[in-house]
């Protein structure tokens, strides 16, 4: 497997940080996958997954935790009895993490604990674009924060040792940029060895407010250390190219600011931040002194750009500091070399013009993939619903519901908020209200909006897209699966039995690639005074074409098609297509899945033979 492999590998940011964690000798990891920081998790389940094929032990424990906030617990509780842990969310995953995070800063650990947020500036994947550096500062959490996949790797093993020095849990803070880039990495040895935990008791460690009001100050003086490390971390350094103008920059940033010193010849010294919080201020007030005019280049958020203007306020330099609103240098989106260049371009008062693209290619809008039954969920919904009913939605797959012509997608804040606002607008409306959500954000988030609605009797119905997956970041297992994240048998949790145990009346479970089936169900349900739930329940299509199932194929009988194009406009499958006059199926893309047989109102869809 590369990942266990010696020498120097090209390796995924992700899977850096994965090999880093292996370096590091780590007891304990655990996540709820999210991109863009899917692949560390995926990655070191593989490895589990290897080594017990291979009949060897397992040096580590590894878990698909049902939300962010139970991964963290679980690691914190390992973290306090000697094992080295790792948790990794996404940058929203730390909002689900947050009333966790906030008090075990105060209770700290034992053994080294490095939580990953992926953040996602331009929102490639996520529903904002918060910048998590603020969480540091907010929990009083030392952070490092990697450019490239070696650093990735080597802040890594160096936040284990960080963070028990300071025994305190560790941020290390990426971007979707530098968690898909891949790289040449230097790997380091491995040493990796199974151990077994113990719990010492100190009375410090639950926080009712006598014990919280002692633990403050102590997590404040541990805050001080972390600044005499990040002052001396090689993490923090200066390259010098001559001249009296300073560049402050950290993550992607660094990158593109590096790329245009040596391309545009500039005259310089770089400042780069890789120990971003606590800030190195001893660094900075030197670099500011020895810069006559300085700009900063960071994504998001202007957190370097006013620490570095409070440092030269408060030590009376008189040097002018430049970042957001300069150039192109906004707060919203992600850079790329264009907008640094121009920036910096226009910072050393040189001439400099982008190229022009030779090729525009059109952006491909994500689709619902051809055979997906969420498909024919919202097909059979559109169908008995109300016009002006109202849907509110989740996160995964389905969020697509939100296209044309489908349109079932009408208000999201975050995992398992359909449900959650279902209850307010079914109080503060008199329309239908739909609500849709898949099954691992069911079991993550929206187990808690359900019995709130069941015990305020609220009135709507809620549509669990049951694909058997977590089918947007990957296809992990979750609490409805048979099988955890190490290949260990796992209790699958049954669906029905869940929602009815908890006390909803009306329970229906279908199976969506049934069209009629489907819409009655939806019917009754809209029908039914009160909260009621449909499980639409069909594996997700790429889990079946993994498995290499032999599929039917599908073509267009053209003396009977009639150009009503329900296929292609009201359906929209993907693998229909346009042939001059002609509607045709694409049997590269086709999965079989049969629906729209059913939905071809003159039986112009057939069998290939």
């Amino acid at each position: 497997m590369n990942l266990l492999g010696k020498g120097k590998k090209v390796l995924l940011g992700n899977e850096a940080i994965a090999r880093g964690a292996l370096e590091a000798d780590i007891d304990v990891a655990t996540t709820y996958p999210g991109t863009p920081s899917s692949e560390i998790a995926d990655t070191l389940s593989a490895v589990a997954v290897y080594l017990k094929k291979k009949n060897e032990e397992v040096p580590f424990y590894f878990q698909y935790s049902v939300n962010e906030k139970v991964a963290l617990e679980f690691a914190s509780a390992s973290a306090n009895c000697g094992l080295r842990a790792l948790t990794c969310m996404k940058h929203v995953g730390v909002n689900v993490a947050s009333d966790a995070l906030m008090t075990y800063a105060y209770v700290g650990c034992t053994e080294g604990h490095v939580i990953v947020t992926a953040d996602d500036p331009s929102c490639h994947s996520s529903q904002n674009e918060q910048d998590n550096r603020m969480y540091a500062k907010f929990a009083y959490l030392p952070m490092l924060e990697p450019s490239n996949p070696q650093e990735a790797k080597d802040m890594t093993v160096e936040a284990f040792e960080i963070s028990e020095k300071l025994q305190l849990p560790m941020i290390l803070r990426t971007t979707t940029r530098i968690s898909h880039v891949r790289g040449v990495v230097e790997l380091g040895e491995l040493k990796m060895s199974r151990k077994t935990g113990k719990f010492e008791k100190n009375g410090m460690r639950v926080t009712v407010p006598d014990v919280a009001r002692k633990l403050h100050p102590v997590l404040i003086e541990k805050m001080n250390e972390a600044k005499k490390i990040s002052n001396k971390s090689k993490f923090n350094f200066i390259e010098d190219f001559g001249g009296d103008y300073g560049i402050i920059t950290s993550g992607a940033g660094y990158n593109y600011a590096r790329e245009a010193v040596d391309d545009l010849n500039l005259k310089c010294k770089i400042l780069k931040i890789g120990m971003s919080y606590p800030l190195p201020d001893e660094k900075i007030l030197n670099f500011l002194k020895n810069c006559n005019k300085i700009i900063v280049v960071e994504e998001l958020e202007p957190f370097l750009e006013e620490h570095a203007k409070i440092i030269a306020e408060e030590n009376g330099i008189d040097v002018e500091i430049y970042g957001k609103g300069f150039g192109e240098l906004k707060r919203y989106y992600e850079y790329d070399p264009d907008i640094v260049y121009s920036s910096l371009a226009k910072f050393f008062g040189i001439e400099w013009k982008k190229k022009e693209k030779e090729i525009n290619i059109s952006p491909r809008p994500p689709v619902l993939c051809p055979g997906c039954p969420h498909r024919a969920t919202y097909y059979a919904v559109k169908q008995v619903a109300p016009e002006d009913t109202i849907y509110p939605t989740d996160i995964g797959c389905y969020t697509l519901g939100l296209l044309p012509p489908y349109k079932t997608a009408d208000f999201l804040l975050c995992m398992g908020s359909s449900i959650g606002s279902a209850c307010g607008f079914s109080y503060a409306t008199e329309q239908k209200v739909v609500a849709f959500i898949g099954d691992s954000t069911f079991y993550h988030a929206g187990l808690p909006a359900l019995v709130n609605g069941i015990h305020h009797n609220h009135d709507f119905v809620a549509v669990i897209l049951d694909n058997s997956t977590t089918a947007m970041t990957g296809h992990q297992p979750h609490p409805g699966n048979d099988i955890d994240g190490m290949g260990n048998p796992a209790i699958s949790m049954n669906m029905e039995n869940v929602v009815r145990g908890l006390g909803v009346k009306h329970v229906e479970v279908v199976d969506p690639r049934n069209i009629e089936e489907t819409k009655e169900a939806i019917k009754r349900a809209l029908e039914y005074k009160g909260l009621s739930v449909v499980i639409s329940k069909a594996p997700c299509i790429l889990l079946k074409r993994k498995m290499k199932k032999e599929r039917v194929l599908y073509k267009i009988n053209q003396e009977k098609c009639k150009k009503c194009k329900i296929c292609i406009a009201k359906f929209s499958c993907p693998a229909f297509y346009f042939d001059n006059e002609n509607i045709k199926i694409n049997s590269a893309l086709c999965t079989g899945c049969g629906v729209c047989v059913q939905i071809c109102p003159f039986g112009a869809i057939e069998v290939e033979n």
